[in-house]
């Protein structure tokens, strides 16, 4: 029996193990189809990836001729490896990245290289016996200090790489002097191959399809405000229920699209200090104002906090009463629509780098309704209704009442931005887009008869009387 049931455990094992010998090739076939899938993916939603991908190749296969042509081989020798190592390291995404991790890397392996020369010279005026322990001392003391150095905030921010890698060449040529005499020869050979390195990675990085840093930012916060006039706009729609359609995918991916910003500081302050090391480029000089990029960035986040605060209200299962949120929907929604719009031509201001008249406008829109939503809720009003019923809906009218005041600080954001780096006025004949409130207050005479002159059939006549002479008179 107990031989009999050790058979049949090994044949089940035996099976098992066939079987998944026989998945293994569709399962590495899916594997293989998803990362095509995924690759595919990438590809389309931003193909300078792509380009990025062939411009690491093309300087590495540049920099690789110092090993297969043989007459740059035998000036560098095993030192061209130097330069491989330098493109592999260096080559950023974006001009800025490359440029600042390039002179970073350029400007320690310089100064390294000249200090470890001269320690390496001190150390050998001490004889053979303190040769290696004036070496050791350097190292220690240049060690201890760089490191230190390197908690320092803005060194951290910009010139931290530039600290390792001076750790890295002055030690490297400091002990390995220590058993070469051409220690001069070493470093020159090694400076030369990695200044080669870097120059290739920035001449590909500039030249050939660049991506720069700086509009990166720019248009990364543009993007963010309009994400922001998105969501007030969804929300309007499925809070109040004044779609009679279901919810779209778009609505859906409106309401979701503040999370985005909740995370994007790192990223911001990346991008931000990678411009500061770019050079000149279209409409933005070289110390153009990044940092007040991050101030709007951080004003927007803000806002993102409050949006994410109304999604929840949005999703909760107590809403409060439907006749309380009805007296509060005509504000609610100015605010929210006046918001939006005054968002949206932020964001194409900043886009086109234009100023526009009409956010104001539409500031000044919702700060009236704010105006009168105070009022509303201060009122007796309230006094007559459960206070259960009454929080959902305060809640969510306070917290747009804290979205205008945001908008209102990232208006002012922008307009300091747009008077230190001089946007253009927008030309006469583009008209700015006119509020909800605006085009709805606007009288018209139905009967006054047009001028044949005028070719553009499309004229509003606006009459500041009630009624014009011909109406009277009927």
């Amino acid at each position: 029996m107990e031989s009999q049931n050790m058979n049949q455990e090994k044949s089940c094992v035996l099976v098992r193990g066939w079987e998944k010998l026989k998945a293994l090739p569709k399962a590495l076939m899916k594997k293989v189809l998803c990362i095509c899938k995924m690759s595919k993916e990438i590809a389309q939603d931003d193909p300078r990836k792509v380009i990025h991908s062939l411009k690491v190749g093309l300087a590495i296969s540049l920099v690789s001729l110092f090993y297969y042509y043989q007459p740059l081989y035998e000036n560098f020798g095993l030192s061209a490896m130097w330069a491989v190592m330098t493109v592999v390291v260096v080559f950023e995404y974006t001009v800025g990245a490359t440029l600042g991790k390039g002179l970073n890397r350029t400007m320690a392996t310089l100064v390294a290289g000249a200090l470890g020369v001269g320690a390496h010279y001190l150390a050998s005026l001490s004889g053979e016996t303190g040769e290696p322990i004036i070496i050791g001392f350097f190292v220690f003391l240049q060690a201890a200090i760089a490191s230190f150095i390197r908690f320092f905030p803005k060194v951290k921010t910009r010139y931290d790489y530039g600290m390792l890698i001076f750790i890295l060449t002055f030690s490297l040529i400091s002990v390995s002097g220590f058993r070469d005499d051409e220690v001069l020869k070493m470093a020159h050979k090694r400076l030369s191959t990695i200044f080669l390195g870097g120059s290739a990675c920035v001449m590909i990085s500039i030249f050939v399809c660049p991506v720069w840093a700086g509009e990166e930012l720019h248009y990364s916060i543009a993007l963010k405000l309009e994400t922001l006039g998105d969501f007030l706009e969804a929300f309007v729609g499925e809070y109040f229920k004044t779609s009679k359609d279901e919810e779209s995918k778009d609505e859906k991916s409106f309401l979701e699209g503040y999370k985005s910003i909740l995370n994007s500081k790192s990223n911001d302050e990346s991008l931000a200090n990678f411009a500061r090391w770019e050079p000149g480029h279209g409409k933005f000089k070289f110390n153009h104002p990044w940092s007040e990029y991050l101030k709007i960035g951080a004003l927007s986040r803000q806002c993102a906090y409050r949006m994410e605060a109304l999604n929840e209200q949005l999703n909760s299962d107590t809403k409060g009463s439907p006749e309380i949120r009805c007296t509060i929907q005509e504000l609610c929604t100015e605010m929210c629509l006046e918001s939006n719009m005054a968002l949206k031509q932020l964001s194409s201001s900043i886009k086109s780098m234009k100023r526009r008249s009409s956010p104001d406008t539409h500031i000044a829109n919702a700060k009236a309704a704010v105006k009168s939503l105070n009022s509303l809720l201060q009122s007796s009003l309230w006094k007559e209704n459960d206070l259960l019923l009454v929080i959902p809906a305060v809640t969510v009218a306070s917290l747009l009442i804290d979205i205008v005041d945001c908008t209102e600080e990232i208006a002012d954001s922008v307009n300091v931005l747009a008077s230190i780096i001089h946007f253009d006025n927008l030309d006469d004949d583009e008209k700015d887009e006119k509020s909800p409130k605006e085009v709805s207050q606007s009288p018209t005479c139905q009967c006054a008869e047009p001028d044949p002159k005028i070719e553009n059939s499309h004229v509003v006549i606006i009459v500041e009387d009630s009624m014009c002479d011909k109406c009277n008179k009927v």
